[in-house]
């Protein structure tokens, strides 16, 4: 069984991973910031760690860590507080997140990342190119880590209920994924160690999440 520190684990992704990772006998310790947060994440059987990742310094970060085999970072601004919160969570809290990991002794890090033809052509501000460009920076600074790493970037999120079906490949057409199967995905790339140090582009699908998984860890 894992010990998963979930890094934006009261957000959309990381509260349904931290349920599913709990239903598996894993232990979830997703960090959030507000106090009214708690409640439901140990009411899914996590183990909530309070912290806020933008007044976190590497240590400090490493210390609430400890004790964790794997890190998964789902947090991101969400066009919230405009380009200095995408720079701050998305940007300099995961360079943040990578260099507490390797401090804390953590090698298996997951990032959810963003689907490079995320919402082109849908007349959004000036604003999501500084997103686009923080995301893959931040791609590239884990991808240069000596961590065991995964970058998960998803399609378009949505609410709808998963069907466990998905599509996942090095390069995919872009289109639509639940939240719900993005969260199942993390769960099988926890569970498939064999699955590391490689890109994955991801949206619904018709392929059943695992075995979509596995033949990732093939390549």
């Amino acid at each position: 069984m894992a010990n998963v520190f979930i890094i934006g684990g009261a957000g959309n992704i990381g509260y349904r991973l931290s349920s599913l990772l709990a239903k598996k006998g894993h232990t979830a310790r997703p960090l959030y910031r507000k106090d009214d947060q708690e409640p439901s994440l140990r009411q899914i059987g996590a183990e909530p760690v309070k912290g806020d990742l933008t007044k976190l310094d590497t240590g400090s970060l490493a210390s609430l860590m400890a004790g964790s085999e794997i890190v998964v970072f789902s947090a991101g601004a969400g066009g919230k507080g405009g380009e200095e919160m995408t720079n701050a969570i998305d940007g300099e809290g995961l360079k943040t997140a990578v260099a507490a990991a390797s401090q804390a002794g953590i090698t298996r890090f997951l990032l959810v990342s963003a689907f490079p033809e995320a919402a082109r052509g849908k007349g959004l501000p000036a604003s999501f190119e500084n997103y686009m460009r923080v995301k893959k920076m931040a791609d590239v600074a884990l991808a240069e880590s000596e961590l065991d790493w995964v970058i998960l970037r998803p399609g378009t999120l949505t609410d709808e209920k998963g069907s466990g079906l998905v599509r996942a490949g090095l390069a995919i057409p872009y289109g639509d994924i639940s939240r719900d199967d993005v969260a199942m995905t993390l769960l099988e790339i926890i569970e498939q160690p064999d699955v590391s140090r490689i890109i994955i582009e991801l949206t619904g699908g018709s392929v059943p999440v695992r075995e979509a998984i596995q033949r990732m860890a093939a390549r």
